[in-house]
């Protein structure tokens, strides 16, 4: 959803197993996730595009910027390939076992039972964690409009998207879609404005060789600042592969799915390298301030009017859609859980317009607890919750990797399986991920996000092992 990092969303920064054999999938399944489902092809289109873009790109970019200067352009292209390519592979499992469902799905199918309930629910938690951060921001947001304290505007907004999510995912989809349509048209809007500074149509003339040249030039930080900025800018494009969840409840589920793999991750990498170019283009990098939307200052430096009170709106519909969103997720994700046995029965309940409201109602009634934690307790147990949860994601999508791995090991020469390299750019995927890991690592303020959430992903392996004992042992008792 394009949230902003860990560090970030600490600082309340406005957005920001045990092998089995696969099991046997309908080739012609082509029913959504959850029977019902009723998202429209162009609720799916928009959201692809629009879940993944949010206040990372709007806020956050200005600290990746701000750190490694004009040579942040690089990152975005090494970590928007790297989404580009995440997301052909969950395509081309989609495709290699047509009806498999979302990409917690293919991890199971993958890897086993164990795979898929540490990657479910590490992707709970960590949008679950994102609901309480957006509704914090959000809050933060409405109160410098009315005044109003945090504490009573945060609960209001997570209780009108739960009600949002919990009617019926029709609405869901149509409230998703214009959210997202207000960031993708401010993006498009501000690239044509750029093109026209750059044409001197509109503003003062611009020099972009000496805006980039400013400073001590393209990378006056060095190699290591540029890397070091890899983690804020992948946290600025997650969001991607949650697409699938949506798609997988719409009406043309298996196309949808093929089409949202295919064209996401290309079409997200576009929009955030255009808009990262035109701010490096029209103003010197120098005067990019962290924590304030290089999109502003831009405008304000073409003598743009408003322009300060339009972004704010667009970064509240940024961040209402990523909550939304995080709404949606977590609910699916934890009925998902439940069908396998994962989650507590209960929540595969569904209502009579075929919406999980049990687990809509537990997963806001969780990101609820979350924000009020970052109001009552922000620096020690909002801070472990951001810290425990923040890197997870990086587990998560490793796993994607290696359960493409896995499949293209299975019939190598499948016409499904077209990227390059053959099961070498798996290896080279892994050994990414580990950087961005180590780059965190080596960074004092996100050294533990990296190690809270390693004990994020320990203790969950730790209950998986207990439950899968406890099954065996009931097992026994059963057949004894």
């Amino acid at each position: 959803m394009g949230v902003s990092s860990p560090a970030m969303q600490q600082n309340y920064t406005i957005p920001a197993s045990t092998a089995m054999s696969p099991p046997t999938v309908d080739p012609a399944a082509d029913s959504p996730l959850i029977a019902g489902g009723k998202l429209k092809d162009r609720h799916i289109a928009m959201i692809a595009l629009g879940g993944a873009i949010g206040a990372g790109l709007f806020v956050g970019s200005s600290a990746a910027i701000h750190d490694a200067g004009p040579a942040v352009f690089a990152t975005y292209v090494v970590t928007g390939l790297m989404v580009v390519i995440v997301m052909r592979m969950l395509g081309e499992m989609l495709l290699f076992r047509p009806g498999i469902g979302t990409f917690v799905d293919c991890i199971r199918t993958a890897h086993g039972p164990g795979a898929g309930f540490l990657a479910g629910w590490l992707y709970w938690l960590f949008w679950v964690v994102t609901i309480g951060a957006e509704a914090i921001g959000g809050a933060i947001i409405l109160n410098g409009w009315s005044g109003l304290p945090v504490w009573m505007l945060a609960p209001l907004l997570i209780v009108a998207v739960n009600i949002v999510n919990a009617v019926s995912v029709d609405l869901f989809g149509e409230c998703e879609f214009w959210l997202s349509f207000i960031k993708v048209s401010c993006i498009i809007a501000f690239a044509a404005l750029g093109a026209a500074a750059l044409l001197h149509l509109v503003g003062p003339k611009i020099s972009p060789l000496a805006n980039i040249m400013a400073g001590n030039g393209p990378m006056p930080n060095g190699l290591a600042a540029v890397v070091a900025t890899i983690p804020t800018v992948l946290f600025s494009m997650i969001g991607s592969e949650a697409a699938t969840v949506a798609a997988a409840e719409s009406e043309n589920a298996r196309e949808n799915l093929g089409k949202v793999t295919r064209r996401i991750g290309l079409r997200l990498t576009l929009f955030c390298l255009v808009s990262v170019g035109v701010i490096l283009c029209l103003v010197p990098w120098t005067s990019i301030v962290p924590g304030h939307s290089p999109f502003v200052t831009v405008m304000q430096a073409l003598g743009i009017p408003g322009a300060s009170m339009a972004l704010q709106i667009v970064v509240f519909s940024a961040v209402l859609s990523c909550l939304n969103s995080s709404i949606y997720i977590t609910s699916r994700t934890l009925y998902g859980l439940a069908e396998k046995g994962d989650a507590p029965d209960a929540f595969r309940h569904l209502s009579r317009h075929a919406v999980p409201q049990r687990a809509v109602l537990a997963s806001s009634l969780i990101g609820l607890f979350v924000a009020f934690c970052s109001i009552l307790s922000p620096g020690v147990i909002f801070a472990f919750f951001i810290s425990a949860t923040g890197a997870v994601i990086l587990v998560v999508y490793g796993l994607i990797v290696s359960a493409h791995w896995a499949m293209r090991g299975e019939q190598p020469d499948d016409p499904v399986f077209t990227l390059p390299l053959g099961r070498g750019l798996n290896m080279l995927m892994l050994g990414g991920m580990a950087m961005v890991m180590l780059a965190m690592l080596i960074q004092p303020d996100q050294r533990g996000t990296v190690l809270s959430s390693i004990g994020s992903v320990a203790v969950l392996s730790l209950i998986y092992a207990m439950k899968r004992r406890t099954g065996q042992s009931s097992g026994r008792r059963t057949g004894a």
